[in-house]
């Protein structure tokens, strides 16, 4: 097979398949959920994770009125919501009414917490940079949700019990099949062989 190359990043799915999460926010009696691929955690200590938001969108006017977010990841099995709340304008329509999202209590934030979700982070923001079309909000996280029975001994997703939303680009969503773990000791894997460096 031959590799196309051009300077034109087309439509941007490469780096797809991504675990999709839905962004909550809340500010003087409003709040809203979105769907947002484009997030990632950014640093241990202290505990930063980020979001890529266009400002056209209403969570992101909430955001930064309210200075804090949440971050839910919701199994596959709630794929159909996670394109519902990307597939409408919060300003538009009140999105926990209209598909009947149920909540878990925040403990150090207003933002809403997914019922459905197996993990979620209270984020305050700390930081609001423009990096092209998108804003990259930085928050801290200061409260963490999460089923432990979703998790291994050794605190990672058991995809024996919960399977992520995995956005693949234009609408499609996938599942990760059981057993397809491979598990590879980096330092093993990463220790010179045959003598070459």
């Amino acid at each position: 097979m031959t590799k196309i190359t051009s300077e034109d990043t087309g439509v941007f799915y490469h780096h797809y398949p991504a675990v999709t999460v839905v962004v909550t926010a809340h500010v003087g009696g409003r709040e809203n959920a979105m769907a947002a691929a484009w997030h990632t955690p950014i640093s241990f200590s202290p505990p930063l994770y980020g979001v890529a938001l266009s400002p056209k969108r209403f969570t992101y006017q909430l955001i930064t009125k309210s200075r804090e977010f949440g971050v839910n990841f919701l199994p596959s099995e709630k794929a159909e919501l996670v394109a519902a709340v990307g597939g409408s304008k919060g300003g538009e329509v009140d999105k926990f009414q209209a598909f009947n999202i149920l909540k878990d209590s925040p403990i150090r934030t207003a933002v809403p917490i997914l019922k459905d979700a197996y993990a979620a982070y209270e984020c305050q923001l700390v930081d609001d940079r423009a990096y092209g079309d998108h804003r990259l909000l930085v928050g801290q996280i200061v409260a963490v949700h999460w089923l432990p029975e979703a998790f291994t001994a050794d605190e990672t997703l058991d995809l024996d019990k919960i399977n992520p939303v995995l956005y693949l680009g234009r609408e499609r969503y996938l599942t990760a099949l059981k057993g397809a773990i491979k598990t590879l000791d980096r330092e093993i894997y990463g220790k010179v062989r045959g003598g070459l460096e």
